[in-house]
């Protein structure tokens, strides 16, 4: 195990929960055809961009499927003002788990898509929507059924799930993220009191067929002791060929803001999507390119990550 470069009391106790993350079961616990149902659902209303009605009537299924799970759900509404002066109304939604626990982990998700496939080859498809299967549907996908797990058997320690909106809303060019990253940056600012999680961990882009998951480059620099003990978790159930021991792409993601607000977060993460990542902000990011297996296989590491 990396030394922990972190304050004692902090790295004791995520010692621990890794002992016992060892120890304890979790692969059996999450089922990745539900989890892939829940994927079919997202996919259903459509493309989920702020301001149309896919993206409303998604939200509303996923408050309800939250509240249906979670001991407490919070709801940050969000104004947000675009570069261009349009008004975004958007939403996080943060479902709770065993809430007066003072022992806590964060995974989160963003359930958005992007309003324009500008990675897409052919020019006259940069104009439409991306479907968003893979980047925004798998991880919420991860979330919801994690919390079934969670609903099922209560967890020990608490555990927030934390549904992001407006991530990739914008220009990913802008050097103030001002359009993306909306709601990992309103959370960060807008914390329950006195909040202090053991750890974060963002799963984005997690349901690809072929799933290989590097170290992202940032989780790495500034939350090391955690990345060793996902993937140490992931190693320990079986899944050393899809959670890969070595260092990828440094990524701007959801990870970043939470860091910056003192969070010890890390990103999940497939970044290679397709042959040579041709299906990223594409109109291709549709539901065949995605699976059931590579979901449990997610699932399977974050249920692992909680239980004692």
């Amino acid at each position: 195990m990396r030394r922990c470069v972190v304050p004692g009391a902090w790295c004791a106790a995520l010692v621990v929960l890794a002992c016992q993350a060892r120890a304890g079961g979790g692969a059996k616990e999450f089922n990745g055809q539900t989890a892939f149902a829940y994927l079919e659902r997202q996919m259903a209303f459509g493309p989920r961009i702020p301001g149309t009605a896919a993206h409303r009537q998604a939200g509303d299924w996923l408050l309800a499927e939250m509240r249906g799970r979670a001991d407490t759900v919070i709801v940050q509404d969000i104004r947000h003002v675009t570069r261009q002066g349009d008004t975004l109304h958007l939403r996080n939604f943060l479902a709770r788990f065993h809430p007066a626990a003072t022992e806590r982990v964060l995974f989160l998700a963003h359930w958005d898509t992007r309003p324009h496939a500008d990675q897409s080859q052919n020019l006259g498809q940069q104009r439409l929507p991306v479907p968003g299967a893979n980047d925004g549907a798998s991880g919420v996908a991860v979330l919801l059924g994690v919390a079934d797990a969670l609903k099922k058997r209560p967890p020990a320690i608490g555990v927030d799930l934390l549904l992001v909106d407006g991530e990739d809303y914008g220009d990913w060019g802008d050097s103030d993220r001002r359009d993306v990253l909306i709601g990992s940056r309103w959370f960060a600012a807008h914390q329950p009191p006195a909040y202090q999680p053991l750890y974060a961990v963002l799963f984005d882009m997690v349901g690809d067929k072929d799933l290989q998951v590097y170290q992202e480059g940032y989780s790495m620099a500034n939350a090391p002791e955690v990345v060793q003990r996902v993937w140490q978790t992931a190693a320990d159930l079986g899944y050393q060929r899809q959670f890969v021991s070595g260092v990828g792409t440094s990524l701007t993601d959801d990870h970043l803001p939470l860091q910056e607000a003192g969070i010890h977060a890390i990103d999940v993460i497939d970044f290679s999507y397709g042959p040579s990542n041709e299906y990223w902000h594409t109109t291709e990011d549709t539901i065949d390119k995605v699976s059931a297996a590579s979901l449990q296989i997610v699932g399977d590491v974050a249920v692992a990550l909680v239980r004692q």
